[in-house]
């Protein structure tokens, strides 16, 4: 059904206004009401129980970074069985990000580029979201936030702007995760290199406090500085990394190249990124000890796929954008494909 609503419906409507028709349904999904009925429908097996970063997960899939900038659709993510949400990116200070259209689709692709530019409310809107699902008994998933660097915040001064957010969030949140891999804020991207990345690490370190701290890295890296990011996470004392962040390569895409052109500058994801997602990962497990958290995400779309990255070395796998092609019940199939697998090993 939703591959025929997906031709016939959806791939018409603007990228940016169907994934908000898409968010409202989430967010319906969520409340109390409906919430419970789609639980049942979508619980994930307890066999796929995972435990990592000292926390319980239902299961080793969830929504990456992108989908839920603004802390609205946990309910509504954890009713369709995700095992976690990570939500943002959340800059210390408001932002509208970047000028529409700034999200399209590459179908023959099964891909996304999107140049938005860490569009959201802000860390204090977000922080009053965390603390009122905190403060309910209803369940959720895990909740991971992302932070990123404001964009009228000069480079320089990137370090205070991110311990403003980790100041704010980390109490709030189950794990937080340090954005500087985005291609959609100018500069933002130096700031991976190691004689950068250290000292903002640390400052964040030290805000997060107990919270589990994680750093997220591009695909474009040399894989030199993959490994060298790596081990100072390592050194740092970090809880994990996550790989990869969207690509700015266009390289083996079979859309027609004007469309391409057409769409411009952006992070490109799904189903393009799993080769060089996937080398990312087992280039970092390698170097990195087994007690180090690695979370896989980039074109990631089957439940082989989750499968494969978990035998890779993840401990946990992120998708989001085959969620746009798959439809609302995607980790259901994930989840049920997993534990279909679980049974004949």
């Amino acid at each position: 059904m939703y591959p025929f609503l997906f031709r016939m419906v959806l791939s018409h409507l603007d990228a940016e206004f169907a994934h908000h028709s898409g968010m409202a349904v989430v967010r319906l999904l969520g409340m109390r009401v409906f919430a419970g009925v789609t639980r049942r429908l979508t619980a994930p097996d307890a066999a796929l129980r995972t435990s990592v970063l000292g926390l319980t997960f239902d299961s080793p899939f969830g929504v990456a970074a992108g989908f839920d900038k603004d802390v609205v659709g946990v309910r509504g993510l954890t009713a369709l069985g995700f095992g976690h949400v990570e939500v943002g990116t959340v800059t210390a200070i408001p932002q509208d990000g970047n000028p529409k259209p700034r999200l399209f689709r590459l179908i023959p692709d099964r891909a996304v580029i999107n140049r938005m530019g860490f569009n959201n409310r802000g860390a204090a809107a977000a922080a009053a979201r965390l603390a009122k699902l905190r403060r309910s008994p209803r369940p959720r998933s895990v909740i991971g936030v992302n932070i990123g660097k404001s964009r009228v915040v000069d480079v320089a001064d990137a370090t205070a702007d991110y311990v403003r957010s980790a100041t704010l969030l980390a109490p709030l949140a189950d794990y937080l995760a340090v954005n500087v891999s985005s291609p959609n804020t100018p500069g933002l991207r130096g700031l991976q290199a190691v004689q950068t990345l250290r000292p903002l690490l640390q400052a964040v370190k030290d805000a997060a406090g107990t919270t589990p701290l994680l750093v997220k890295i591009a695909p474009d890296l040399p894989d030199d500085e993959i490994a060298a990011i790596a081990s100072m996470a390592v050194e740092e004392g970090l809880a994990g990394i996550i790989v990869t962040n969207t690509t700015i390569s266009r390289e083996g895409l079979i859309s027609d190249p004007a469309v391409v052109a057409a769409a411009g500058a952006g992070g490109l994801s799904g189903a393009p990124l799993k080769q060089r997602a996937l080398a990312v990962l087992r280039q970092v497990r390698a170097v990195v000890p087994a007690h180090f958290a690695v979370i896989a995400v980039g074109g990631v779309e089957t439940a082989a796929d989750v499968q494969e990255r978990l035998e890779a070395g993840a401990d946990l796998v992120q998708g989001y954008t085959a969620f746009l092609y798959r439809g609302p019940f995607w980790a259901r199939q994930i989840n049920r494909g997993l534990s279909a697998g679980i049974g004949r090993a």
